[in-house]
C-alpha cells in the first residue's frame, strides 16, 4: 500500500479544480483506498483532490529563500524564478470560483474539471459577442413579428413580412404608465409581510440570503383586483386592442433596467458576481453581472422570475378570452380558448404554489441578473407564451369534445409527469443523500427490467442452440475466445 505523503492538519497547496492556480488548505483525511485527500480552503469549502494536485507549503516557502540567499544566479535563472514570483503572486491575489455547498453542488474531484471556471469561457471570442448581440436585437424582433404576423387576416410564410406599422403608432406614453402601475404593483404585493421566509442556498461566503414566499397570494390578490374591475366596468379590453403597445412598453422597461443592473453591477464585490460573468461588457450585460442584486431586502431578480411576467400572462390570456367573446359575438368562450385558459392557468398556479423550489434553479444559482432574464421574465413570458390565446381572437378553431377529452388526458398525464419529476430533481437538490429519492418500496416498477432480463437470457440461450447446430467446430472456437455470454465474469 502506497505512503501517504502529507499528514491531517498539515496546511499545504491545493489546486483548484479545473485550473491550474494553487490555494493555501487544509488536509483533513486521507482516503488510502482512492488515494484521495480531504481538504479544506480558507473560505470553508471542503474538496478532494489527487496527491499530484498538492505542494507542501515548505516548498515554496524554501524556494522564495534560495532566491533572496543566492548571490550570482545566471541570467536565465533570474527570469525563471520572476517568472514563478508573479506566478504565485496571481494565484494568492485571486479568488476562485468556489462551488457552492448545497444540494446540487458536486464536492468530490476525481481528477477532470466538473465546473467551467469564470476564465475558461471564450466570452472575449468576437463570435460571441457578435452573437449575444444579435440576440439581444433579434429576440425583441422576432417578437413584434410573430404579433403582427398574428394579426393578419391570413397569416402565413407567403404574406411575410407583415406590413410594419410607424413607431409612433407603437409608442403610447399611457401604456407605458400602465405597465409601469401593473410592476410596481406586483411589487407592493412582494413587500407585504405575508407567506413564510425561507433561506436559499449558501453564498460564496457562507451567507444564505433570506425569501419570502408568497407568490401565491400575490396571484389570490391580483385576481381579486381583477375580477373587481369587472364590477367597476373597467374596459379590459384595451389591453387587447394595444397589445403592441404594450409589448413595446416591457420591452422598453427590459431595456431600462437591464442598464441599471449592469451599472450597478460594476461596483459590485468580486464574491457577490455571478459565476456565468466574464469581464465582457456586452456578454456580461446579456448573461447579467451580480448575482443577486438587492435594494436592501427587494431581491430583484427572485421578483422578476415569477411575478409580473407570469402573473401578467395569466391576466392577458384572460383579456384574451374576453376579446374573442367580443370580437366573434359569443356568449361563452370557445372551447380551444377554454383549454388554453385552463391549462396555463394551471402551471402558472404550479409554479407560485411550489415557489420554493425556483431557489434551486440554474436561473437563481448561476445565472446574473441581466438582459437575457430581465427581457426573457417581463416581455417573453407574457407575450409568447400567451400567443396561442391571442391567436384565437382572430383565427377562431372550433374543437369537437372527443378531441377535447384526449387533449385533456395527454395534458394531464403530461402535468402529472412533470410535477413528480420537477419534485423530484428540487429534492435531489436539496439533499442528494434523501433515502427517499431511490429506495426500494415495491417490486412492480422494476417489472420492465425484470421482464427483459428474462427474456433476454432466454433469447441468448436459444440462440446458443442455433449457432452450435450451424456452426459446429467453428462455434466452438468463437467461445473459447469468447467465453462470457451476456455478462463479463458472470455469466
Amino acid at each position: 500500500m502506497p505512503s501517504r505523503k502529507f499528514a491531517d492538519g498539515e496546511v499545504v497547496r491545493g489546486r483548484w479544480p479545473g485550473s491550474s492556480l494553487y490555494y493555501e488548505v487544509e488536509v483533513l483525511s486521507h482516503d488510502s483506498n482512492s488515494q484521495l485527500y480531504n481538504v479544506k480552503y480558507k473560505d470553508g469549502t471542503e474538496l478532494e483532490l489527487k496527491e499530484s494536485d498538492i505542494k507542501a507549503k515548505e516548498k515554496w516557502l524554501n524556494f522564495q529563500f534560495s532566491l533572496q540567499t543566492q548571490r550570482e544566479p545566471l541570467q536565465a535563472d533570474i527570469k525563471e524564478a520572476k517568472k514563478e514570483a508573479r506566478k504565485e503572486i496571481l494565484e494568492v491575489k485571486l479568488t476562485p470560483l468556489v462551488l457552492k455547498p448545497f444540494g446540487n453542488s458536486i464536492n468530490r474531484y476525481n481528477g477532470e474539471p466538473e465546473h467551467i471556471e469564470r476564465n475558461d469561457i471564450p466570452h472575449k471570442n468576437t463570435q460571441v459577442q457578435r452573437g449575444v448581440f444579435l440576440i439581444m436585437l433579434g429576440l425583441p424582433a422576432f417578437l413584434f413579428l410573430l404579433l403582427l404576423m398574428c394579426k393578419q387576416e391570413e397569416p402565413s410564410l407567403l404574406n411575410f413580412p407583415p406590413p410594419l406599422p410607424a413607431l409612433y403608432d407603437l409608442w403610447e406614453a399611457r401604456v407605458f404608465g400602465a405597465y409601469l402601475l401593473w410592476f410596481f404593483l406586483q411589487a407592493l404585493f412582494y413587500l407585504l409581510p405575508i407567506g413564510k421566509v425561507v433561506e436559499g442556498t449558501p453564498l460564496t461566503d457562507g451567507r444564505r440570503l433570506k425569501y419570502r414566499l408568497n407568490g401565491f397570494y400575490a396571484f389570490i390578490l391580483t385576481s381579486v383586483l381583477v375580477g373587481a374591475s369587472f364590477f367597476w366596468d373597467v374596459e379590459l379590453y384595451y389591453v387587447y386592442s394595444h397589445f403592441l403597445q404594450c409589448a413595446l412598453a416591457a420591452t422598453v422597461f427590459s431595456v431600462v433596467l437591464s442598464v441599471y443592473l449592469y451599472a450597478r453591477a460594476l461596483k459590485a464585490p468580486r464574491d457577490e458576481l455571478s459565476p456565468a460573468s466574464s469581464g465582457n461588457a456586452v456578454y456580461d450585460f446579456f448573461i447579467g453581472r451580480e448575482l443577486n442584486p438587492r435594494i436592501g431586502t427587494f431581491d430583484l431578480k427572485y421578483f422578476c422570475e415569477l411575478r409580473p411576467g407570469l402573473i401578467g400572462w395569466v391576466v392577458i390570456n384572460l383579456v384574451m378570452l374576453l376579446a374573442e367573446m367580443k370580437l366573434q359575438h359569443r356568449t361563452v368562450p370557445s372551447l380551444a380558448m377554454i383549454l388554453v385558459n385552463s391549462f396555463q392557468l394551471l402551471y402558472v398556479v404550479d409554479a407560485l404554489w411550489n415557489e420554493e423550489a425556483l431557489l434551486t434553479t440554474m436561473d437563481i444559482i448561476h445565472d446574473g441578473f441581466g438582459f437575457m432574464l430581465a427581457f426573457g421574465d417581463l416581455v417573453w413570458v407574457p407575450f409568447i407564451y400567451s400567443f396561442q390565446a391571442f391567436y384565437l381572437v382572430s383565427h377562431p378553431n372550433e374543437l369537437s369534445w372527443p378531441m377535447a377529452s384526449l387533449i385533456i388526458a395527454l395534458k394531464l398525464c403530461g402535468f402529472v409527469i412533470f410535477r413528480c419529476a420537477n419534485s423530484q430533481k428540487n429534492a435531489f437538490r436539496k439533499n442528494p443523500t434523501d433515502p427517499k429519492l431511490a429506495r426500494f418500496n415495491h417490486i412492480l416498477p422494476y417489472f420492465y427490467v425484470i421482464y427483459f432480463t428474462i427474456l433476454l437470457v432466454h433469447r441468448e440461450a436459444r440462440d446458443e442452440r442455433h449457432c452450435r447446430k450451424k456452426y459446429g467446430l467453428a462455434w466452438e472456437k468463437y467461445c473459447q475466445r469468447v467465453p462470457y455470454r451476456i455478462f463479463p465474469y458472470i455469466y
